[in-house]
């Protein structure tokens, strides 16, 4: 095999130079099946983010994450902070689900699903190429003096994307605040809602900065993932690589010779066209192995597969495959690895469904007053002084609202004058009293069951501790 004439790759990302500065990329406008299956995810995904804030089933938006109001809706499921060990469940489940991807396929989230490849690739990029042109005309519209058609043409496309910016960050707040809030204050203008309005400012800022400017950096740079890959991957792990054993043999690569016979000949069927380097988004040469930059997107793929087909060789001489598929001709297996984080994803999976299917509408708590004794009441009974809350996690109110004794005969006083309502997505608290019978007491310290009733309906149940007399037989 020819030695590489340059490791450079290895001391530095490819989107810096040997001084250390940043090295703008111009990759190519891809084409070819990969890209157009990619475009079709695309589509469904955007439309996935844009729709969700502004669907509601059953009067909940559809994905909705208020940190400042601890509200939140996932599938139109409300959630409350009272939630949170579902909330950690499903993170954790999430991790391993990325964990177990990126070993078995490397960083394909990254080039396929990562909201930031997707607006910076299919949308952002797609509208510089209307404007700018390809690769070639980019490179040389970033050189010439600033002109009239430099200025008119970079003047537009800063416009779209902020614009693009804007609209982006709209829907970002829309997830936070809710969409419906954020309707009314389009409605009432930016004057009446100033600290909304500048907090909406900021955000187009942020997200004109990475689009605009930072771009592949987020992936190159900023974002962890990438540095996982060389924990995370193996010999076995399936990537979009280089078939380097087809594209080198004894000769290595050379320039494409018409009617020759490579294979005879002894030389790669890599012609060293740079196509796979001109079209990454990354600007990284994906003969050079595996590189934190890559984010599997494929586009190197449809760039020598174009190139195989017009020269007459075999395609896939980039695709997806494993170090023990290139070296050894070993078909993708699940290794005891993949087994062990797909072992403990399912264990995972199976506790977040019993924890959502045990999951109430309501939630009650009842709590001994702190710092109070129990009470000797007349007829033997003993009394308890309790708080209580009660949150309401659906779209609808209770009405009616009342405790009852489940385990012990007794009485509940409420202090709460009237009936207690439960507002939607509300929560309903105040003080109780509970008497029971003395005889009827096992020792100084019982656990009680309550019943929390709306009109005749059992809404909910809870337990608390009843205290007594320490010596009462």
């Amino acid at each position: 095999m020819k030695p590489l004439e340059k490791e450079d790759f290895r001391d530095r990302i490819a989107t810096a130079n040997e001084e250390g500065k940043r090295a703008w990329v111009y990759p190519k406008k891809p084409e070819g099946w990969f890209y157009k299956q990619r475009t079709r995810l695309t589509y469904l995904l955007l439309i996935f983010l844009i729709a969700s804030p502004f669907i509601h089933i059953n009067g909940n938006q559809f994905m909705m994450f208020n940190f400042l109001e601890r509200e939140f809706t996932i599938f139109g499921l409300p959630f409350w902070p009272q939630d949170f060990y579902i909330g950690v469940t499903a993170m954790i489940i999430a991790v391993i689900f990325v964990t177990l991807f990126t070993v078995a396929f490397g960083r394909i989230f990254c080039g396929w699903i990562c909201p930031q490849t997707i607006f910076m690739e299919m949308v952002f990029r797609k509208i510089e190429y209307w404007i700018e042109g390809d690769r070639g005309a980019q490179m040389r519209l970033d050189k010439q003096e600033w002109n009239s058609e430099k200025i008119r043409k970079k003047g537009f496309k800063w416009f779209l994307f902020f614009l693009i910016s804007f609209l982006i960050a709209n829907v970002f707040l829309a997830y936070l605040i809710g969409s419906k809030k954020l309707l009314m204050y389009v409605e009432t203008g930016p004057l009446e809602n100033l600290s909304t309005f500048v907090a909406l400012l900021i955000f187009t800022g942020v997200f004109y900065f990475i689009f605009a400017w930072f771009r592949e950096q987020v992936c190159t740079i900023a974002c962890p993932y990438g540095r996982l890959q060389g924990v995370l991957l193996d010999k076995s792990s399936v990537v979009v690589a280089y078939n380097n054993k087809r594209g080198e043999r004894e000769l290595g690569r050379s320039r494409f010779r018409k009617n020759e016979n490579r294979l005879e000949l002894g030389k790669g069927d890599c012609i060293d066209c740079f196509q796979c380097v001109n079209v990454c988004p990354t600007g990284i040469d994906i003969r050079n192995g595996t590189q934190l930059e890559c984010i599997n997107c494929t586009a190197c793929i449809d760039a020598c597969d174009a190139i195989m087909e017009k020269v007459d060789l075999p395609k896939g001489l980039i695709g997806f495959y494993s170090e023990e598929n290139i070296e050894k001709q070993e078909k993708f297996r699940f290794t005891p690895r993949m087994k062990g984080f797909a072992a403990i994803l399912v264990v995972l999976v199976g506790l977040l469904s019993g924890m959502l299917f045990l999951r109430n509408d309501v939630e009650a708590t009842i709590l001994r007053l702190p710092g109070n004794l129990y009470e000797q009441q007349e007829n033997n009974m003993i009394r308890n002084v309790y708080t209580f809350k009660i949150i309401n996690k659906t779209t609808g109110s209770f009405e009616d609202v009342h405790f009852k004794l489940l385990s012990h005969k007794g009485t509940i006083e409420s202090v709460t004058h009237g009936n207690i309502l439960i507002p939607e997505k509300g929560l309903a608290e105040g003080s109780l009293f509970i008497n029971l019978d003395l005889a009827s007491l096992k020792g100084e310290k019982e656990q009680i069951e309550i019943g929390v009733y709306s009109g005749e309906k059992l809404i909910e149940t809870t337990k608390t501790n009843f205290m007594g007399p320490r010596s009462f037989r």
